[in-house]
């Protein structure tokens, strides 16, 4: 995922935690790839849903602050 510019320091936080949520995805896929028993595929399990449940709630919250800017504009 690529950098956007951003605006001010909260869009820059839900930037980072977008690029976050994309880092735990790749982990998840590698370690997935590569795992050694059903434990380990429960946590790669586990860490891509919270990645997309972060990816989510950033995006919602990304689009809020998009709307918010468009009332006071």
């Amino acid at each position: 995922m690529r950098a956007e510019k951003v605006g001010n320091p909260s869009d820059e936080c839900l930037q980072k935690t977008l690029e976050l949520a994309a880092r735990m995805l790749e982990l998840a896929d590698r370690g997935d790839a590569v795992r050694q028993d059903v434990g380990c595929g429960v946590l790669y399990g586990v860490l891509r849903d919270a990645a997309y449940r972060i990816q989510r709630l950033a995006e919602a919250e990304r689009q809020a602050h998009i709307q918010k800017m468009r009332r006071q504009a």
